[in-house]
């Protein structure tokens, strides 16, 4: 039986269920059931494709809660399109993390007082795959935890021979093209790491710092200009001092080839015309250090310095070294730059040079993993021309090829890539993909696949490789498709290492993939359907996978984009450990379950809106699991139990009807909201049609028949309508909850060869019935009207009334008339006559078109009652009004905390709501 046939007779229910809902005691359960028999793929050679790839999480990382957002919502459209048929694959692995990696590895030799460049390159990367193997599967291990259901049979890891084969594919055939070349330009060096390191993984700070004003001497002695710098150590490899094209002030300096004579070095340097300098700022004129600032940079080439002449006054470590000219004194060789800092602001105050000094706030660039100030540094790299790449990517999503979703991200993604820099590829570790260029003594270049087709370009000439390796985000850039089979074509071998062990079908897999059996993965999943990634590496990773994507496989690598937001502390501050506000998911897991922290990440999830954590709502979706295992016990005994068909049963009476209609409802509002990628309107569909009219209406109205009270000929319909709804609901609500709804789905019924994961999703093949949809509505508008008054008058729940229906129409008639028992048991009147109330006070309650009175004469005192509701309304809006007053004062909207106003908005929204509710109230009583 395939998995998507009309389920088995389940007439017969696995044993009872517990009283108390463990998630713990299934989640591990499940997991390993569905791994070790293949569900995540199941076998569909015909089926459509659906694919997607998770953003590979770094093989040093464990998860956070942001993995924790962006698998959940990658899982939940996974098992959505499983269980609408497709061959759904979810390409799953790790990223190698050059700096990452080779950090951990290297801070544990340190601890055991080694170093890697005692042991040399070989030894020391056979070190990390030795700790990789080791200790590198946390993060995929608690994956699994959170419930993901990836092909782990397939799991890619970007060091794989395989993956390296299409790395060093890309950057030869870049090369040879001409979109990768080798240049001398200033970078984002980390001194801590001792490598270049992209803008994107600089982040900037604020830092308390100060603005030195110095007086360069003019060399022919006519007197001084001043400048102003927050780094006066680079004063040491200044090579000019620009001002504005207009500032008249310097014009006749300008006009005469006028030079300053650098204090400390001696070393002659021109005045030069640059609009970069700005006339309202200091003294208009600006050093120019064109090795060691990214402007300076600019004004150096626009000068004709030619970068290979630019000065250079630092070295790896970030210590002063001797610049090309030997002008930098001796003493200050091999300072620290910071050390160098300081001495040369002694040296520029001892010789009268030093104008002033201000303090102020410096954004300074850090690396956000070494953790050091960044230096911009000279030197050669190996970049790729972004911009070539860039233009395809940008008529992809301007022609609709490509979807950003939300689709505000798209001004944000046109922005950078119109104005992309060349991507810097190289990195100065050992760990990772090293780059395939080989140099001759003579400075020439030769890049190939291997060293022998290198040494037959270089025609005999003795040849030493390229010491650098690729920066991780140009391997991770060919995720989309590298990890399909490209550049041969053939998917992957299955690697049983890294399968459960015991996993059957696994293993069987990865026999038939070595003996040639199965089909090209590359081209029914390429390319993928959907990318979901957080916004924070749109530009890290998803814009340089449409680069290559489309480059080399002439179609885009996805043909839509979420972007989501980033989870926040409760308070919306970014987590961090510095501020002690991390939330750790596991921990979530471990008090909630994970179906829980799942629900809760998609009914948060709003299109790319950040998601602020509250542990109070993922306690409430633990609530909401608690609350369907109840419903399922509370059908499981009254022999409710699985149901035999796909369509919906017959039925006949008008609540059966009502909740068959329901779930059509609902079915079409959640398959709009994953089409349009609405996690929280998707979470929001299911758990209002579970927790409102399934568990607190549709049971509720159905046990009179179930007790056999009113059953008769009803009982077996409403037994199979029960059945059915309640598997329609553990089909939809399975990608956001899998483990409970599993676990309830085989204990409702024998269907071991039916599991919910490959399970087939709701057809009913039925529609609405308004009539029904009409009655059982009016129902619970009047069980949940006169719920609603009694509680505002303070009348006891269980109060027995009766209600009267002046003029009532046929169709309340022909309700009330079908719904005796209902409304006897549920809204407590012994009965509603059709004729107009006695006089006196009474309530009124609506449902549908009738008013209903209730007389309250004896059941309240209703003087006391309307002298309580007039006091608490006087309150309240005696706090309304203050609280309008203060948020009406700009100057407490201006001065006043955050979150004191957001407090003052919600207290004033509370207390006008409470002042409208008991004017109600009062009306009620006449």
């Amino acid at each position: 039986m395939t998995e998507n046939a009309t389920p088995p007779s389940a007439q017969s229910p696995e044993p009872s269920l517990p009283k108390t809902f463990d998630p713990a005691a299934i989640e591990a359960h499940w997991y390993a059931h569905w791994e070790d028999n293949g569900l995540f793929r199941p076998e569909r050679p015909d089926a459509a494709p659906f694919t997607i790839v998770n953003p590979p999480p770094n093989v040093t990382g464990s998860l956070h809660i942001g993995h924790a957002l962006d698998n959940t919502l990658q899982d939940i459209v996974i098992r959505y399109e499983r269980l609408r048929g497709k061959d759904a694959l979810w390409v799953v692995g790790t990223d190698h993390a050059g700096i990452a990696t080779q950090m951990v590895v290297e801070r544990q030799m340190n601890e055991r007082g080694e170093k890697r460049t005692d042991m040399g390159r070989d030894a020391f990367i056979a070190k990390v795959w030795e700790w990789k193997e080791e200790s590198g599967g946390t993060i995929t291990r608690q994956l699994r935890r959170l419930g993901c259901s990836m092909d782990w049979s397939r799991e890619q890891f970007t060091m794989d021979p395989h993956f390296t084969k299409a790395v060093v594919k890309v950057f030869v055939d870049l090369y040879n093209q001409g979109l990768i070349y080798r240049d001398k330009r200033l970078v984002n060096w980390d001194p801590k790491l001792g490598t270049a390191i992209s803008d994107l993984e600089v982040e900037t700070r604020e830092v308390s710092g100060h603005f030195w004003h110095f007086r360069y001497p003019l060399s022919d002695g006519s007197g001084h200009i001043s400048v102003a710098t927050t780094r006066p150590e680079t004063m040491l490899a200044d090579m000019a001092v620009a001002v504005h094209p207009t500032d008249e002030r310097y014009a006749a300096l300008v006009a005469r080839g006028a030079k300053v004579t650098l204090p400390i070095t001696g070393r002659e340097i021109p005045i030069v015309a640059d609009e970069h300098a700005d006339p309202e700022l200091g003294s208009g004129a600006v050093k120019i250090t064109p090795g060691h600032d990214f402007n300076d940079f600019e004004v150096g080439k626009r000068a004709g310095i030619a970068a290979g002449d630019m000065l250079n006054m630092l070295d790896a470590e970030a210590k002063v070294w001797q610049t090309a000219d030997g002008l930098i004194p001796a003493d200050l060789v091999g300072l620290d730059r910071f050390e160098a800092r300081k001495r040369v602001v002694e040296l520029m105050d001892t010789d009268g040079l030093l104008e002033r000094v201000e303090e102020r706030v410096i954004q300074t660039p850090y690396g956000d993993r070494g953790g050091v100030v960044i230096e911009p540094w000279l030197t050669d790299q190996w970049y790729v021309d972004a911009h070539t790449l860039a233009q395809p990517p940008l008529e992809a999503v301007r022609s609709g090829a490509i979807e950003i979703v939300p689709k505000t991200w798209e001004k944000t993604f046109f922005n950078w890539m119109e104005n992309i820099q060349p991507w810097c590829v190289s990195r100065q570790l050992w760990w990772g993909h090293r780059i395939p260029a080989w140099y001759a003594d003579d400075g020439s270049v030769f890049v190939a696949e291997t060293e022998e087709e290198a040494l037959a370009l270089a025609d005999g000439k003795a040849l030493s490789r390229d010491e650098d390796v690729l920066d991780t985000w140009f391997s991770s850039a060919l995720w989309p498709f590298a990890t399909l089979g490209w550049p041969d074509g053939e998917e992957p071998t299955p690697n049983p290492s890294r399968m459960r062990e015991g996993s059957e079908t696994c293993r069987a897999e990865g026999e038939a993939s070595r003996s040639g059996v199965g089909t090209s993965l590359l081209a029914k999943h390429y390319p993928n359907d959907l990318l979901i990634s957080g916004f924070d590496i749109l530009f890290f990773w998803d814009a340089r996978m449409a680069m290559q994507g489309i480059h080399f496989m002439k179609e885009v690598p996805w043909k839509r984009l979420y972007l989501h937001g980033l989870v926040r502390a409760a308070d919306g501050q970014k987590m961090s450990k510095s501020k002690g506000n991390v939330v750790d998911p596991l921990g979530l897991i471990d008090q909630y379950g994970a179906d829980a922290l799942r629900f809760f990440m998609a009914a948060m999830e709003s299109q790319g809106r950040d998601v602020k954590m509250d542990e109070k709502r993922v306690e409430g979706y633990r609530n909401f699991a608690t609350k369907l295992w109840n419903a399922a016990r509370f059908c499981q005994a009254n022999g409710i139990a699985a149901s035999t068909s796909i369509a919906a049963p017959a039925a006949t009476s008008a609540v059966n009807r009502w909740i068959i209609g329901e779930v059509v409802a609902t079915l079409a509002e959640l398959d709009k909201a994953m089409a349009e990628l609405r996690f929280d309107a998707a979470a929001n569909a299911i758990y209002h049609f579970v927790w409102d009219q399934f568990c607190d209406w549709y049971i509720e109205l159905i046990k009179p028949v179930l007790s056999n009270a009113e059953g008769g000929q009803f009982d077996e319909e409403t037994k199979a309508v029960a059945g059915w709804v309640l598997d329609q609901i553990l089909v939809m609500l399975h990608p956001f909850m899998p483990f409970v709804t599993e676990e309830l789905w085989s204990k409702m019924g024998d269907r071991p060869g039916y599991p919910l994961i490959t399970a087939q999703w709701p057809a009913p093949e039925a529609t609405v019935d308004a009539e029904a949809k009409a009655e059982v509505e009016w129902l619970i508008a009047l069980v949940g009207n006169l719920r609603g008054a009694k509680a505002e008058l303070g009348i006891a729940p269980g109060a027995r009334l009766t209600a009267y229906v002046a003029d009532p129409s046929d169709t309340t008639r022909a309700i009330v008339g079908r719904n005796g028992g209902a409304i006897d048991r549920l809204a407590r009147l012994d009965a509603i006559h059709f004729e107009p109330a006695p006089a006196g006070a009474a309530m009124q309650v609506g449902a549908g078109d009738a008013t209903l009175a209730i007389p309250l004469e004896g059941v309240i005192d209703i003087a006391a009652e309307k002298a309580r509701l007039e006091k608490a309304r006087a309150a309240s809006l005696k706090e309304a009004t203050a609280l309008e007053g203060r948020l009406q004062n700009p100057k407490f909207v201006e001065k006043a905390k955050p979150e004191a106003v957001e407090k003052a908005r919600a207290d004033h929204a509370h207390h006008a709501a409470e002042a409208e509710r008991l004017a109600a109230a009062l009306a009620r009583l006449g």
